[in-house]
C-alpha cells in the first residue's frame, strides 16, 4: 500500500511530467498564430453568426492539427477556412493585394482599368465596367465580357483578386487579356497607364429643345467622390442648370462612407440607408439638412450600377428625391470591413447587410428603375449623354416634364 505522502508525491510527478510534454503542443507557432488571427476575425465580426451551417470551432482545431510549414501554406489555410463561408466578398488579400486595394480606394492606381466582380452562379470574373478613359475602355472592353485568362493564366471568380492584381503593374507594360463576349473569345493587348481616379466628369446641355441641365458621372465612390460631386453641383448651379442627371451607370461601388456623405448633398431629410449586423441589430444613416440643391434629379443605373450606387439609388428613389432611370441595378446589398493581419495582409469581411429607406433588401435582386429604358448599343465614352444615348435622354424628358409640372 503506498503512504498518502508518497501517493501525493507521485501524483504531482505526474502532473509535472504532463505538463513538460504538454506544454510545447500547446504553444502556437507564428504560421498558426496569423492563422488564428485571422479566424478569430472573422469569429467576431461575420455577419453570419452561424457561418454557413459551420462549426467555425471546430474548423479551427481541424487546420491546426495541420502543420504550416510557410507563410504560403498558412494564407492557403485561411482561403480554405474563409471558402467554407460560401461568400465570394469575404477574402484573404496577400500583402501587395491589400496595398493595392488600399491605393485603389485612396484615388489612384497604375493598370489597365478594369472594375471587375464575381458572378457566383457561373464562377466567372466579370467585367462589372471599364474606367472611363482607360486603357481597357479604349481598347473596346465592355461590361458584362468574362474574363478567362490574364498572360495566359486561366482565372476563376474564386481568384478575383488575384486576377486584379495580375492586371495591375508598372505603367508602360503589357498585359495580354483573353475574355468571352457573346459566345466568342476575344483576345486584348493592353498597354497599363497611370489610372486617373478622379471620379466625376460634369458638363452643362444648353440644348435649347429643353431645360438647361447639368450633367454628372460618377465612375467611383473614392476618398474623393464626395468632394468632387459637391464641387459639380456648385459649378453647374452657378452656370445655370434647371435640373440635374447624375449618372451611375458601370459604378461598381466603394466607400460606404462616400455614398452616405453624396446621398446627404441631394437630401435635406430622411433616412438613407438602414444598416444590419450578425446580432440583427438596426442602424441608420440619415439626411443632416445640408443638401446643396432642391432642384429636379434623375439618376441613370444599369446592371453595373452595384454596391455604395445602389445605396444612393435606393436612398434617393425612396424619399422620392429622383427619378431612376435605365436597367436594374446589380443587386450588392452586403456591407464588407477591411482588417489588417500582423504580416500586412488583409481580410475583407462582410459585416452587415443593408437595407433602403423603405427596408428594402435588394442582395442579388437590385433596384428597378422608375423608368426602364433599354440602351441596345454598349455606349462609348464619347457616345455618353449624346443623343445616341437613350438613357440620358429619356431622363432629360422625364426631367422637363417635371419642371413643366412644376412651374404649371
Amino acid at each position: 500500500m503506498i503512504q498518502p505522502f508518497l501517493k501525493r508525491s507521485l501524483l504531482w510527478l505526474a502532473l509535472l511530467f504532463w505538463l513538460a510534454t504538454a506544454a510545447p503542443a500547446l504553444a502556437l507557432t507564428e504560421e498558426q498564430k496569423l492563422f488564428n488571427e485571422a479566424w478569430r476575425i472573422v469569429n467576431q465580426s461575420y455577419v453570419d453568426p452561424g457561418f454557413n451551417h459551420t462549426n467555425w470551432y471546430q474548423l479551427r482545431e481541424k487546420i491546426l492539427k495541420k502543420p504550416l510549414a510557410d507563410r504560403e501554406q498558412t494564407y492557403t489555410a485561411i482561403e480554405g477556412l474563409l471558402a467554407k463561408l460560401d461568400d465570394p466578398f469575404t477574402r484573404l488579400l496577400r500583402p501587395d493585394q491589400y496595398r493595392n486595394l488600399q491605393v485603389s480606394t485612396a484615388g489612384e492606381l497604375s493598370g489597365v482599368g478594369l472594375q471587375i466582380g464575381f458572378e457566383a452562379e457561373s464562377g466567372d470574373v466579370v467585367v462589372i465596367a471599364p474606367i472611363e478613359g482607360s486603357p481597357a475602355a479604349q481598347a473596346g472592353l465592355l461590361a458584362g465580357d468574362r474574363i478567362l485568362t490574364v498572360d495566359g493564366v486561366a482565372i476563376s471568380g474564386r481568384e478575383l483578386d488575384e486576377a486584379a492584381a495580375r492586371m495591375r503593374g508598372p505603367r508602360g507594360t503589357t498585359v495580354a487579356l483573353q475574355v468571352l463576349r457573346d459566345q466568342q473569345t476575344l483576345d486584348f493587348e493592353l498597354v497599363r497607364d497611370r489610372i486617373s481616379l478622379n471620379p466625376v466628369r460634369s458638363q452643362l446641355d444648353r440644348d435649347g429643345d429643353h431645360p438647361t441641365i447639368g450633367y454628372i458621372r460618377l465612375s467611383q465612390f473614392n476618398a474623393n467622390a464626395s468632394v468632387e460631386v459637391a464641387h459639380a453641383i456648385a459649378q453647374l448651379d452657378q452656370q445655370g442648370a434647371e435640373a440635374f442627371v447624375l449618372d451611375l451607370r458601370n459604378n461598381s461601388g466603394g466607400l460606404l462612407t462616400a455614398g452616405i456623405e453624396i446621398a446627404r448633398e441631394w437630401l435635406d431629410e430622411g433616412a438613407i440607408v438602414y444598416t444590419v449586423n450578425r446580432q440583427g441589430v438596426l442602424d441608420s444613416f440619415a439626411a443632416n439638412g445640408q443638401a446643396l440643391t432642391d432642384k429636379p434629379l434623375a439618376l441613370l443605373v444599369n446592371r453595373g450600377t452595384a454596391s455604395a450606387s445602389e445605396i444612393l439609388a435606393g436612398a434617393l428613389q425612396d424619399n422620392e428625391r429622383a427619378i431612376l432611370v435605365g436597367d436594374r441595378t446589380f443587386g450588392k446589398g452586403l456591407i464588407q470591413s477591411l482588417f489588417e493581419l500582423s504580416d500586412g495582409a488583409g481580410l475583407a469581411v462582410t459585416v452587415a447587410k443593408y437595407e433602403t429607406p423603405n427596408h428594402h433588401d435588394i442582395n442579388k435582386q437590385g433596384i428597378q428603375p422608375d423608368l426602364a429604358v433599354e440602351q441596345p448599343e454598349p455606349l462609348f465614352a464619347e457616345a455618353i449623354a449624346s443623343a445616341a444615348d437613350r438613357q440620358y435622354q429619356a431622363a432629360v424628358t422625364a426631367l422637363t416634364e417635371q419642371l413643366r409640372r412644376d412651374r404649371g
